[in-house]
């Protein structure tokens, strides 16, 4: 491989698309992260509310992700979270220093492009690109298995509805939003496309149902890969097989748009108890005269089993990748 390669990745959250670019970002790709313009909880939401802006929450935590590992306090710095146990400081409670950078530059230029490129230099992040999915913001609904309509990012995240059986499909609102060409070209670009680790319906779908990138994607000659999650959370994905992700990618996108799959194959570390997860298998008689590969390796973070580790994805992905791309 003797050009640098460019990847994009799609998703979102802490311990998803964030986990990956960790692990990507020391072997010298170009690396692109879209995500989900539908974020409504936490310190993103109550900022997205209360000052009409793009939720900044994701976009941080990629910034944060891509700091060189030897500015690993900047990295924390940027993803501090405020306390506020106090009357007087509540209002700061639980916000994110990064999410209020990222406000007061999208107040002051009004351009979240440019809010970027700052906080991204303000850090040292560069050969990178972190774009929002969308140029607006979009409201996250989805149908239950039960056919209820459930609306917002967080009543899906957090399964905040009566007897939650399960959800069978989301959809956006606007269902067409708009898509800056910066995201268009980097998909068009992309020598390799990934999607996952991440919560399936309140990360990845998110961002590709929207028609233009869903388009896209199909119409890219990139090396596609999808990164199937360690372990099943709770009511989003509850006994989800690597079956039932495809079919959901199916049901949502007309077809797989994946050549290859990542998965792990080490469920001997048990979870905490907290923690009512389970890890996610698979039936290989399932990918029998499929359109697509399975890779099996050890992923699972072991500090935190319901996560993948950076460096084994990384790991994995790259040697995907040379196996694939001359």
């Amino acid at each position: 491989m003797n050009k640098q390669l460019r990847i994009v990745c799609l998703g979102g959250g802490s311990g998803g698309t964030s986990t990956l670019l960790r692990g990507l970002k020391n072997f010298g790709f170009h690396l692109t992260s879209i995500t989900s313009m539908a974020d409504d909880g936490g310190s993103s939401g109550r900022l997205r509310k209360a000052y009409g802006i793009m939720p900044p929450g994701n976009l941080v935590s990629c910034i944060a992700s891509l700091i060189s590992d030897e500015n690993k306090e900047l990295s924390e710095l940027l993803m501090f979270r405020f306390p506020g146990s106090k009357e007087e400081n509540k209002i700061l409670d639980g916000h994110k220093l990064g999410n209020l950078l990222m406000l007061a530059e999208m107040l002051r230029t009004n351009d979240i492009y440019k809010a970027l490129a700052l906080v991204q230099k303000l850090f040292g992040v560069t050969n990178a690109d972190i774009l929002p999915a969308t140029d607006e913001r979009t409201k996250l609904s989805a149908i239950t298995v039960d056919g209820r309509r459930i609306h917002t990012e967080t009543t899906l995240d957090l399964a905040l509805y009566a007897q939650p059986l399960g959800l069978k499909k989301i959809y956006l609102t606007p269902k067409n939003p708009k898509v800056n060409q910066k995201v268009i070209d980097s998909i068009t670009n992309a020598d390799v496309i990934i999607s996952g680790p991440g919560d399936l319906y309140t990360n990845q779908l998110p961002v590709l149902v929207i028609p233009a990138i869903r388009d896209a994607i199909f119409a890219s000659n990139a090396k596609k890969i999808f990164i199937l999650n360690v372990a099943n959370k709770p009511f989003e994905s509850k006994g989800y097989k690597l079956e039932n992700f495809i079919q959901a990618f199916i049901s949502h996108l007309d077809k797989f748009p994946f050549d290859s799959i990542i998965a792990n194959n080490n469920y001997s570390i048990p979870f905490p108890k907290k923690y009512h997860y389970d890890y996610v298998t698979y039936d290989k008689q399932t990918t029998k005269n499929s359109n697509y590969s399975v890779i099996e390796k050890d992923l699972v973070n072991t500090k935190l089993p319901i996560h993948h580790d950076e460096h084994k994805l990384a790991q994995a992905v790259v040697s995907v990748i040379q196996n694939n791309i001359k």
